[in-house]
């Protein structure tokens, strides 16, 4: 199912967001043209792809299960032992990531809201980490490296991305959970970047393993809902992107031991439209590369390392759930000089990956479907 659309390329600094052209299969812009190429559809809300060295596409729905693509078609039957998970409001199975060793030790790595166990403290759910291998359609080899503490009964900004670092290192978004002012405070996961090993042990450079009282996971705080988490391919720098009230939606470079200002600094008010705070920047306290007002709501990101996209290259692309369309976010090293939006209507982008063959892919909701970029030849 082949759907086109115009991506058209900047001129200058900000351009006007392109439409579907149902009436011409393939329209031309001066450098380049994209077809959107639907691979699956009447899905339930992907968020997580992670590609096979096979070229096989895994993605999990949030309501809990986990499939696979491949030759390009959908296996009719879900992939068997995922873990348990919470699906209540913005809980569920979300992202997916293989062990930059994957061809040696069949790692696939997966996060989710996981419900309370015997044992812990809190009740509800909190966000978790789990690595295992797939044989014969099934999760085998389940070992959980991590889990938020406490449970909290509240079922939104969960976070739950996860990436890779050029040095093996693993990072993992967690979201706020509700609790604002906890985001500020190194004792609490909430509304934090952790890093941790392969294996999920604590590494010594970690910026507060010996700091007490803090914990030693935490990597970067003051965030409130982080759904977009990408190493850059040629710094290695960790980008992310996060949710903002309404308005204050952010793209961060992070760094070790960084605070990003939750909820002491935004640029957002509430949804009743009352103040959270006049402050948009404090000392000690870093500004983001990007903001949105209103918010776009982002979700999923990465970048266009690839030549198949011509003038793309190097440039982050960014879902939104809010206005259903892909923003393409041009830079100049870490600089902003640019943003485009792409593909409007197509629906809520909720994963962007680029795959190993350099086509991107996202992963949509309402309507459910995986889709393929195409660039056409001029």
């Amino acid at each position: 199912m082949l759907h086109t659309f115009i991506a058209c390329i900047l001129f200058g600094a900000f351009l006007w967001a392109p439409s579907l052209h149902a009436q011409n299969p393939q329209p031309k812009t001066a450098e380049v043209s994209i077809s959107v190429d639907t691979l699956v559809s009447d899905l339930i809300c992907p968020w997580g792809m992670a590609f096979l060295p096979n070229g096989d596409l895994l993605f999990s729905e949030r309501g809990g299960t986990l499939r696979v693509i491949k030759e390009g078609k959908l296996d009719p039957t879900p992939i068997s032992g995922v873990p348990k998970v919470k699906a209540k409001g913005q809980g569920g199975f979300f992202d997916l990531a293989l062990h930059p060793d994957f061809e040696e030790n069949g790692w696939i790595y997966l996060t989710y809201a996981a419900p309370m166990e015997k044992g812990e403290t809190g009740e509800g759910a909190n966000t978790a980490l789990m690595r295992a291998r797939l044989e014969n359609h099934a999760l085998v080899d389940q070992e959980v490296l991590f889990k938020a503490s406490p449970n909290y009964r509240k079922s939104h900004h969960y976070g739950g991305r996860i990436a890779f670092d050029h040095q093996g290192y693993l990072y993992l978004t967690i979201g706020d959970r509700g609790g604002r002012p906890e985001a500020q405070s190194l004792d609490k996961y909430r509304g934090k970047i952790i890093k941790l090993t392969d294996e999920g042990q604590i590494p010594s450079d970690n910026p507060f393993v010996n700091q007490p009282q803090a914990l030693p996971e935490i990597y970067s705080y003051g965030h409130r809902n982080p759904q977009g988490l990408a190493v850059h391919p040629e710094t290695g720098a960790l980008w992310e992107h996060e949710h903002g009230p309404q308005g204050g939606d952010e793209i961060n470079v992070v760094q070790a031991g960084a605070n990003y200002g939750w909820p002491e600094i935004t640029y957002g008010i509430n949804y009743d439209n009352s103040i959270i705070t006049k402050d948009t920047a404090k000392t000690g306290m870093e500004q983001p590369i990007l903001y949105w007002r209103p918010s776009i709501a982002p979700c999923g990101m990465d970048f266009v390392a690839s030549n198949r996209y011509g003038p793309w290259k190097g440039d982050l692309l960014v879902g939104s759930l809010k206005f259903r369309r892909l923003h393409r976010v041009i830079l100049s090293g870490d600089n902003v000089v640019g943003e485009e939006q792409l593909l409007e209507n197509i629906g809520r982008v909720r994963c962007v990956k680029q795959a190993p063959d350099g086509y991107i892919y996202l992963a949509i909701e309402g309507p459910g479907m995986i889709v393929k970029l195409i660039p056409e030849s001029k």
